[in-house]
């Protein structure tokens, strides 16, 4: 079994080929299915990250975000044998499962309204305190479906169709909502008076 977890982590982290990794990922989501602890692991590797920011832009605590992580990935082993791969990209898959678990925190913590919940940590030290106060207000002025959608995109690092998966809606609708929420974002910067410098395509 420490073989099997080592070799999976391994051939991730020394940057497999694509389609190597697509070979893998999805052995190591049969193998998950049956109970193997090791393509567990190698789940964990590859996705805690992303879940954790991802969870972090909606809790808005690194240390709530760590916790939750670890009970998305405790809970995986069984919550997994309902996922179907011909479905939905397994990353969509965990981050509608880590958004759930996020949302089912606050309302057990009752902090905010679920309704109100919004904001990014975007943890990128380049970016002056200013600026960085900046744009979290910016995002904040955002619808929340528009807000998901950058986060997502450029904090998370998703494809249009992930974000389709994870926020249950049309790749069509996600390219609408990305579009109008960079419009938005834009002009509310300019406003705070913290407009980006814009580059030719």
């Amino acid at each position: 079994m420490r073989s099997i977890r080592f070799g999976l982590t391994v051939s991730l982290l020394t940057g497999a080929a694509p389609d190597t990794h697509d070979r893998l990922l999805a052995s190591a989501i049969a193998r998950a299915k049956g109970g193997d602890i090791g393509a567990l692991h190698f789940l964990y590797v590859r996705y805690a990250d992303d879940v954790c920011r991802y969870v972090n832009s909606i809790v808005r605590d690194p240390h709530d975000a760590d916790d939750i992580t670890q009970t998305v990935f405790a809970k995986l082993l069984p919550a997994i044998k309902t996922y179907e791969q011909r479905e939905v990209p397994f990353s969509g898959w965990i981050l509608r499962v880590a958004r759930n678990s996020a949302l089912d925190h606050l309302r057990a913590r009752r902090q905010i309204p679920v309704a109100e919940v919004r904001g990014v940590d975007v943890g990128d030290e380049q970016i002056g305190s200013e600026r960085l106060k900046c744009l979290r207000t910016a995002l904040d002025r955002l619808p929340e479906d528009q807000r998901e959608v950058l986060i997502l995109r450029h904090i998370v690092g998703l494809s249009p169709g992930e974000i389709a998966v994870a926020l249950d809606r049309t790749e069509s609708s996600v390219h609408g909502l990305h579009h109008r929420g960079r419009l938005a974002l834009k002009a509310a910067l300019c406003e705070l008076g913290a407009a980006p410098v814009t580059t030719t395509a």
